[in-house]
């Protein structure tokens, strides 16, 4: 990290793209605040064929994270679209495979949230966040959420929550982000980069 800016790790599975807006985002946030910049990096999808297997690189989107990636971070946001209320599988598949680095103790004292996209309005949203922060605190990271001094998280109609940045994508055609879920996912990545570079020092 000494040769380069020190970044917010934006990590995510998305299957339909609206938890990948939700990164980007995030990622915006993130450019708001000087001296650090956001990295966005997906994960595979996992397949019950064991034989079944993916090129390094993904065809489009963000590149496929690597646990260097995560040791590397100054600040974490992990995002899921949610399945019965928790992250699904693929983030899960990864974040299950950093066992060394929590033995190591590598991420403690970092800054760290989460995001979610739903497709019903109270389809798991919060329950998502919270079980997704799980795996920060078991790595000793420090859980960032959204302060009620944000405006829009008392305004919205559709996703946001003090637990963190959320979209609700609709049960059929696929909703865009509004101008609130928006303004909540840069609020958020501004405040992980100002978090992080604190907690650097």
């Amino acid at each position: 990290m000494s040769e380069q800016l020190p970044y917010v790790l934006v990590l995510f599975y998305s299957r339909t793209g609206q938890t990948a807006e939700l990164a980007s985002q995030i990622g915006r946030g993130v450019a708001r605040v000087g001296g650090i910049e956001a990295r966005l990096r997906s994960v595979p999808p996992v397949s019950p064929d064991t034989e079944a297997s993916l090129p390094a690189v993904p065809d489009s989107g963000a590149p496929y994270a690597s646990k260097s990636d995560l040791a590397n971070c100054a600040g974490l946001a992990i995002g899921s679209p949610t399945r019965f209320g928790n992250m699904a599988a693929p983030l899960k598949h990864f974040l299950d495979s950093t066992g060394d680095l929590w033995l190591a103790g590598t991420l403690e004292g970092r800054p760290a949230g989460a995001f979610t996209s739903t497709g019903s309005l109270h389809g798991g949203q919060e329950t998502t966040l919270m079980t997704m922060m799980v795996p920060l605190l078991h790595h000793g990271m420090v859980v960032c959420g959204l302060p009620y001094s944000e405006k829009s998280l008392a305004e919205t109609e559709t996703g946001g929550t003090p637990y963190g940045p959320t979209h609700w994508a609709g049960t059929g055609e696929q909703q865009a982000l509004s101008n609130h879920e928006k303004a909540l996912c840069q609020a958020f990545g501004e405040r992980l980069a100002r978090l992080a570079l604190k907690l650097a020092d």
